[in-house]
């Protein structure tokens, strides 16, 4: 029988640099990358904070997955300062998203809700995807650990925009959109303090 792709590597094979889990990664790197361009086009065409914030997520998803594959075989102390600097992108993106929604909020915004149910419906897609394939990795390192909470963070803040839809619609007015956007930016800051704790202690001991 063949083996299972969920299988575990051989005890003698290196997991991080196992050709499944760069797979993966080289996946999610092309998802994101593409959903970054499709999302800011429609982010900005909407007026919607929420879909900018998802995109720019995207991008530095993106970003960290190319990051991660530079660094896959590579000893536990590069793996964790990568995933450093990959706490530090998140954290750089939760508060780009903070001053976008204050800035929403005081000079106004007027969000087109049917676009984003339709881009924030395509981006959840992708993002389960992406996280179904990344599950198996979950308890890795720092640097696994930080592309499971990417993708986990990804696909919470696409239900996210798809409640925000909901309520501009509703309501007819923005504060859901920008709503929606702070609590990625949560999202966003919740997953680096996360991934900057498991760094630091496989610097301090690894």
């Amino acid at each position: 029988m063949g083996k299972s792709c969920c299988q575990t590597p051989e005890p003698n094979q290196n997991p991080h640099n196992h050709p499944r889990w760069r797979a993966i990664l080289w996946i999610a790197l092309v998802a994101n990358a593409a959903m970054f361009v499709v999302e800011i086009i429609a982010g900005v065409a909407a007026d919607s904070r929420a879909l900018q914030a998802d995109a720019l997520d995207f991008f530095a998803d993106a970003s960290n997955y190319a990051i991660s594959l530079g660094v896959a075989g590579m000893a536990l102390a590069s793996r964790a300062k990568a995933a450093l600097l990959k706490a530090a992108t998140m954290l750089a993106f939760g508060l780009w998203v903070v001053g976008s929604a204050i800035y929403g909020l005081i000079g106004g915004s007027n969000p087109e809700p049917q676009a984003m149910g339709m881009i924030g419906a395509l981006a959840l897609f992708v993002n389960v995807i992406v996280a179904v394939m990344l599950f198996h990795y979950r308890e890795g390192d720092a640097n696994m650990r930080s592309a499971w909470i990417c993708s986990r963070n990804d696909a919470l803040g696409n239900i996210a925009v798809l409640g925000a839809a909901l309520g501009v619609f509703g309501t007819g007015q923005a504060w859901p959109d920008l709503l929606v956007a702070s609590v990625m930016a949560a999202l966003a800051l919740w997953g680096a303090a996360e991934i900057f704790r498991q760094a630091r202690h496989e610097l301090a001991h690894g």
